[in-house]
């Protein structure tokens, strides 16, 4: 009997052990993923965000502005670069806000619309000043979805600072996470 209980003892003790280097192994791993590529080079702490620029021809006279404010406002939250004067910043983020499409989504009886999709496509350019190179080039492309019944501007603001919240943390994530 007792050396039936050391054996089983034995194999509980080497599945425990094997679990342990196992998860050991994994959170090692983990850790090195998570820290490799993940942050800008040192050179650059500061980022200047000029007011986007608007060719989508939408109509919505404050949308530059509304965007701009929201990626500063993330970059800010971030804190990863300072935001700072064009003159005077490391790094500059430029964009230009392509498109907005507001298209159905949910159609009810009687193919009368009763929600819609508001899409935003905006280009944004990433230039490294200090070494005065463009990082990078992307579009990126988001949307908010409103309802059609109620106060309908109001929905459909609601709709259009959902793409913008989208958005902003997209380009955030472009430019501090993809080193």
């Amino acid at each position: 009997m007792d050396l039936k209980r050391r054996k089983r003892k034995t194999v509980n003790f080497k599945i425990l052990l094997g679990f342990i280097i196992f998860a050991f192994a994994f959170l090692i791993y983990a850790c090195r993923y998570s820290f490799t590529g993940a942050s800008v080079p040192p050179h650059l702490k500061t980022i200047a965000i000029p007011v986007f620029d608007d060719q989508s021809g939408y109509g919505r006279a404050t949308l530059r502005e509304e965007l701009t404010q929201k990626i500063v406002e993330r970059f800010i939250q971030d804190n990863t670069l300072k935001i700072a004067d064009r003159n005077t910043a490391n790094s500059i983020l430029e964009g230009v806000i392509l498109s907005v499409q507001d298209n159905p989504v949910v159609v009810g009886s009687g193919e009368r619309i009763k929600k819609s999709r508001i899409t935003i496509t905006v280009r944004v350019s990433f230039y490294d000043m200090v070494q005065r190179t463009k990082v990078w080039e992307r579009t990126f492309s988001n949307w908010g979805e409103y309802d059609l019944e109620g106060n309908v501007q109001l929905n459909l603001q609601l709709g259009i600072q959902q793409a913008i919240e989208k958005l902003s943390e997209d380009i955030l994530l472009a430019t501090v996470a993809n080193w």
